[in-house]
């Protein structure tokens, strides 16, 4: 079982956990109570900084039900945070869009991280024919 160091960064928020065996996604909660207007960009503060082991990263998304309660997505809809953004200032954030005017209470939880290992060394070989038959290009496989 890896052992990670958090330092929380307010108070208004509980502290990290599993929740009750549903997923092994770990929820993020805002740290503090944010308004957005629509069309309106906002960086909201997670209230965590964690040192992740030397060869892992986390994955941070929104929850399924983030749109839904909150009206807001991710900007860069997946957010990689790597072992070296480790400091004791280096809170967590989720870039949030507001696709409608919201309210976020500090505790509210708007997305979810997952701990991965890097990805391995890969290496790259140019060749005329992959050996493979097409598949049939994107979409191919229908809409049912």
């Amino acid at each position: 079982m890896l052992k990670l160091k958090i330092k929380y960064l307010s108070d208004k928020i509980e502290p990290l956990c599993y929740v009750d065996g549903k997923s092994d996604w770990i929820d993020l909660r805002c740290a503090e109570d944010v308004e957005m207007k629509a069309g309106e960009f906002k960086l909201l503060p997670l209230g965590v900084a964690i040192a992740l082991p030397k060869g892992y990263e986390a994955h941070i998304v929104p929850r399924s039900s983030t749109y839904k309660n909150f009206g807001i997505i991710q900007t860069n809809h997946m957010g990689v945070v790597d072992e070296s953004y480790c400091g004791n200032g280096d809170q967590w954030y989720m870039p949030a869009y507001a696709l409608r005017d919201t309210k976020i209470s500090a505790g509210d939880r708007v997305c979810q991280f997952r701990v991965m290992e890097h990805q391995p060394a890969l290496e790259f070989e140019a060749c005329d024919d992959l050996g493979a038959p097409d598949r049939g290009g994107i979409g191919s496989t229908g809409k049912r």
